[in-house]
């Protein structure tokens, strides 16, 4: 399918069959997001016979954790946990009861990677207590360090199971699939669907590759899928969460607790959800990887823009690569024509009177206003802390990201009520480079 010009369709489809003819994979299937719609989807290769389309399953692997993670984010709006909880206080008796949810969300929990004995991936996958008997304390101190880890989502499977009185899969089925219309996002795998392969490194010849149920460790990497679904879920992660989660919560998913230690960190990791520096914008997905399949979702959350993208290969392919470039060719051939500036009726009166120039100390800021009495604060210089506020009542705004994140700003008023200053999380910011009539922590005494 294609919503998009002739020659953007053709770029994209060469970048597919790029990639799939020099990976060396049986099959491959893309598509780009943008604003929420399926704009373009292609495939390449053959399954069973034919070319594979958007309705095509592949096992979308470690994406599966994305679900999961969205799961005990509800349980956590609901109040029925916290993500500071130690493990214990939901799955007591295991050998890792002092890491958090938290933790667990985000590889920061020092568990192991993978399970003890066979690999999990190729065998057959046991109940919770077979795997709960064979857990081995924890690799490092919790919060130390980033340590992926799919036994962490097994553990985190549970703690969802327990709360909900139900099966993962059908938390997640009742919770996310069928309120989403993911029809075709499935336990096991249902035609038309791809098998597993191994291609070998010198020879065009393919092996099949196991598929087992993973049993408790399904919540790390079970799940099925197709580019219409992974169409959908990527224009959630964007921001379209129907009712399934609030936006701040979405925003808080997303937002990296721990970085790659490099110089110049290009992949962190949030709550459930991968965030990668690519070509100059900002990521956010998942992969995923299972014997026999290889699959990506990154959207780029600013510019409302995703790729997506799945094959039938164990190794060979990179998701990460292929999705953003498919971003990106969108982007070059299709950039966005400007929204038309009109005015907004919307910006309260009140709120006129605050924008403008702002001083904390003698670094100027702009303070502008916004639709919905919105605020947004910018630094005049190349120093200085932006920050998006939204009102919380009068005279008070809650910061949205930046240093600010989650901070008060709140109007000072004179008895007269004209405004004095502004008070953001202590720092004091006037209309005069350090006002000597405004409350300077610690006084002026005026230039000279």
């Amino acid at each position: 399918m294609s919503d998009v010009l002739a020659p953007t369709a053709h770029a994209l489809l060469v970048r597919l069959a790029d990639e799939q003819r020099t990976a060396r994979t049986p099959s491959l299937v893309g598509g780009v997001v943008r604003d929420g719609v399926l704009l373009w989807s292609g495939g390449r290769g053959k399954v069973d016979g034919a070319e594979p389309d958007s309705g095509t399953q592949y096992r979308i692997g470690s994406i599966s954790k994305t679900f999961t993670a969205v799961l005990v984010a509800r349980l956590r709006d609901e109040g029925k946990l916290d993500f500071a909880d130690p493990l214990d206080r939901h799955v007591p008796g295991t050998t890792l009861g002092d890491r958090t949810i938290g933790q667990l969300l985000a590889h920061t929990s020092g568990v192991q990677a993978e399970t003890s004995g066979p690999w999990w991936e190729r065998t057959p996958g046991g109940a919770w207590d077979t795997l709960a008997g064979a857990l081995s304390p924890a690799l490092h101190r919790g919060g130390e360090l980033h340590h992926y880890s799919n036994l962490g989502y097994a553990v985190l499977g549970e703690v969802i199971s327990r709360l909900r009185g139900a099966s993962w899969f059908d938390a997640l089925q009742g919770e996310i699939l069928r309120p989403l219309g993911l029809t075709r996002t499935s336990f096991s795998p249902e035609a038309p669907h791809a098998l597993g392969y191994a291609v070998h490194p010198w020879a065009d010849v393919v092996l099949e590759e196991p598929f087992h149920d993973a049993g408790a460790m399904a919540p790390a990497g079970q799940l099925w899928s197709t580019v219409v679904d992974l169409a959908r879920w990527a224009a959630f992660i964007g921001g379209d969460t129907g009712e399934v989660l609030s936006a701040d919560t979405l925003t808080e998913l997303r937002e990296p607790n721990t970085v790659e230690r490099s110089d110049t960190w290009v992949s962190g990791y949030g709550l459930g959800l991968q965030v990668l520096h690519v070509g100059g914008r900002t990521f956010v997905g998942h992969g995923g990887s299972m014997p026999g399949f290889l699959a990506g979702v990154y959207v780029d959350v600013a510019d409302s823009t995703a790729g997506v993208c799945a094959a039938n290969t164990t190794s060979g392919v990179n998701p990460v690569r292929l999705g953003t470039d498919l971003v990106s060719i969108l982007a070059e051939h299709e950039p966005r024509v400007p929204a038309e500036w009109a005015p907004d009726p919307s910006v309260p009166a009140s709120v006129l009177e605050l924008v403008g120039p702002w001083y904390w100390g003698p670094t100027p800021f702009a303070l502008h206003a916004k639709a919905d009495g919105w605020l947004d604060l910018t630094p005049l210089t190349e120093r200085g802390r932006a920050s998006r506020f939204r009102p919380t009542g009068t005279d008070t705004w809650q910061g949205l990201d930046g240093y600010y994140l989650g901070e008060t700003l709140r109007v000072v008023r004179l008895a007269d009520g004209s405004v004095s200053h502004l008070d953001l999380a202590s720092f004091v910011f006037t209309r005069s480079p350090y006002d000597p009539d405004a409350p300077v922590p610690g006084g002026v005494e005026g230039w000279r």
